[in-house]
């Protein structure tokens, strides 16, 4: 199985903590990693924005991306949300095994 990394933000720690939770709970993920005070600064509406966010890092597999997005589009407080899966090139491989039997079913 491929690893994945998805990083994603969210607009507070609580919402940052549900999401990833819910990740965990439901072997989306094998783990979450919650980084706060995270500031952005970005377009939006034509208009350039900066305020407060929180880094949110899921270890998965390519298999559970898909499923992985569509939860945190429905659990988000954001219109468009970022959500990014970057393949995972190489890495400890009991790690990785550990990953793996993590999000299986």
């Amino acid at each position: 199985m491929q690893a994945q990394i998805v990083y994603m933000t969210a607009g507070d720690l609580s919402e940052a903590r549900r999401i990833g939770r819910a990740l965990v709970e439901e072997r989306l993920a094998a783990c979450v990693n919650i980084i706060d005070g995270m500031r952005a600064i970005y377009r939006w509406e034509g208009e350039v924005q900066e305020g407060a966010e929180v880094v949110v890092i899921a270890k998965t597999v390519a298999s559970k991306v898909d499923p992985l997005v569509a939860r945190v589009k429905a659990l988000h407080s954001y219109a468009c949300c970022c959500v990014l899966a970057l393949p995972v090139a190489a890495g400890n491989p009991s790690f990785l095994d550990w990953i793996a039997a993590e999000v299986a079913p």
